[in-house]
């Protein structure tokens, strides 16, 4: 009976999950398929990007790496503009230690691919009553890394056979992240919680300018979460 409801709950989280992916996917066709070219652009075909999407799957990080692909290898470059592009992570796998406790293996996936966007849906979405916790997250998970890449290897594709100018494709992701933020403070309870990061992103901004305001940005946000938690749960 248990073997036979597996599948079952499986599928009705798919269901569950599938139309809060759609922002994303929308998102990830236009980046995906903006990477996809630009690899091509530089004479790595779809077979690099399939890769680099598979196996790395972090976004901004590729984007950045095609420019470390095509100078002088410099490992320790390369190590330090990783942390850096990444660091935000640290601050996602934290906040999201409660929420995947006792998920069993599914764990390893969903740590691996927890990306901007992942984080954005998992951390505000709650599974309707009766959807199987991991199943939920596990498919919001997986439908994300297969848009980024399926897209990134079409775009691989066309990049090799057809003339693109990409100006201006690199919008799409602030686009999407507006999309996914309007998303979260529509409920009530993240409306305090969005603006007070918007204003933390604020103070960062003028304090370490725009090159540098993502870590202070995220050690002013979580600072403020935490002090003010019990009100904010309140």
């Amino acid at each position: 009976m248990a073997h036979e409801s597996r599948p079952s709950a499986a599928l009705g989280a798919l269901r569950a999950a599938f139309p809060h992916t759609l922002p994303v996917l929308t998102g990830f066709a236009v980046l995906g398929l903006a990477y996809g070219v630009l690899m091509a652009s530089k004479g790595y075909g779809p077979g690099w990007s399939f890769l680099m999407s598979a196996l790395c799957f972090c976004g901004s990080m590729q984007f950045a790496a095609i420019a470390l692909l095509t100078t002088a290898f410099d490992p320790v470059q390369a190590l330090l503009l990783s942390l850096m592009v990444n660091a935000r992570h640290l601050f996602y796998g934290v906040s999201m230690l409660e929420k995947y406790k006792g998920l069993g293996k599914k764990r390893v996936f969903l740590i691996f691919a927890l990306c901007d966007e992942t984080f954005s849906l998992t951390s505000s979405v709650v599974p309707p009553p009766g959807t199987d916790r991991g199943w939920f997250y596990l498919w919001i998970s997986l439908l994300d890394y297969l848009y980024w890449v399926a897209a990134s290897v079409l775009g691989g594709i066309l990049g090799g056979v057809l003339p693109f100018d990409t100006t201006g494709l690199d919008f799409a992701l602030t686009a999407l992240f507006v999309v996914l933020f309007i998303e979260q403070i529509r409920r009530r309870e993240n409306l305090t919680p969005g603006l007070l990061g918007l204003a933390c992103t604020g103070v960062a901004l003028f304090a370490a300018g725009p090159d540098n305001l993502v870590i202070p940005a995220m050690i002013l946000t979580l600072g403020c979460l935490l002090l003010g938690r019990r009100r904010l749960e309140a």
